[in-house]
């Protein structure tokens, strides 16, 4: 008789309700990618997976035998520690990736290098250096489209297999990968585009973000541009919330009924 399986390293992506008791979850696991299981009984009160089942938080699970199964059973999952949990702007930000993930990664299709890059990123985020956490981003982003071939080599201009000059500005477009950029158009150097392509390489993500370090802004807008045309939709449903939120947040509260804001007219009866 064969033992127990090992246990696998999972983050819950996100979780969905499947009865009144029970959960349906999509996993990333290390050893087989995303992976959709269902954890029965998980809502009960005194269920021990409720308190475990929670986003960026590191777990061992025990799932079904049969790993290419469409949907597997949940049969156990620990706590494997890590960083504590995300809030504020981290929070979004952590869901933003996940959102990513379950996007742009088939089910069933391992990416380990990728699971640990996302394990890395989380305590980036939530280190309350806004620079140090953008940078993560940008560097986890890269790392995304290389894992699922969406990524062309940035050190060579795409359509000439020409090397990229180091004081040369380069623009990264959806449809020609990196161009020789025109005019104002937002564009890196060809040494920031060589550099991140070394990094990627060698796969040190520390070596990454110090890499998009270099050029912020101007990069956000060129992978925001690319992933925005491999995932067919103008707008993440995290970024529509994070605008959401921030409508609300910029909307000053009225005057009090007898003192009207300075500059407004009080409207005729």
């Amino acid at each position: 008789m064969k033992g127990k399986a090992p246990p696998q390293a999972a983050y819950v992506l996100h979780r969905w309700d499947w009865s009144e008791s029970s959960l349906v979850l999509d996993l990333f696991t290390r050893e087989h990618g995303r992976v959709a299981a269902v954890a029965k009984g998980a809502k009960r009160p005194y269920s021990q997976l409720r308190p475990v089942l929670l986003p960026f938080q590191r777990l061992n699970v025990h799932l079904g035998r049969s790993a290419e199964a469409e949907v597997q059973l949940l049969r156990g999952a620990d706590w494997a520690g890590g960083a504590p949990m995300l809030t504020g702007d981290a929070l979004f930000s952590g869901f933003y990736l996940n959102e990513l993930l379950m996007k742009l990664l088939a089910r069933q299709d391992p990416h380990p290098a990728l699971f640990d890059a996302y394990a890395a990123t989380l305590p980036a985020l939530s280190g309350g250096n806004e620079l140090r956490a953008q940078a993560g981003l940008r560097a986890f982003e890269l790392m995304l489209l290389r894992s699922t071939g969406l990524l062309p080599d940035l050190a060579q201009v795409t359509l000439r297999l020409e090397a990229t000059e180091p004081r040369a500005r380069y623009a990264l477009r959806a449809e020609s990968g990196l161009v020789d950029a025109a005019g104002a158009e937002a564009a890196l150097s060809g040494q920031v585009w060589t550099t991140l392509q070394a990094a990627l390489d060698a796969g040190d993500l520390g070596a990454l973000q110090a890499a998009c370090l270099l050029s912020l802004q101007p990069l956000r807008g060129q992978l925001r541009t690319l992933l925005h045309y491999h995932l067919g939709s103008p707008l993440l449903r995290t970024r529509e919330v994070m605008r959401d939120l921030q409508r609300l947040i910029d909307v000053p509260p009225p005057p009090p009924p007898d003192e009207p804001s300075r500059g407004s007219r009080i409207p005729a009866a």
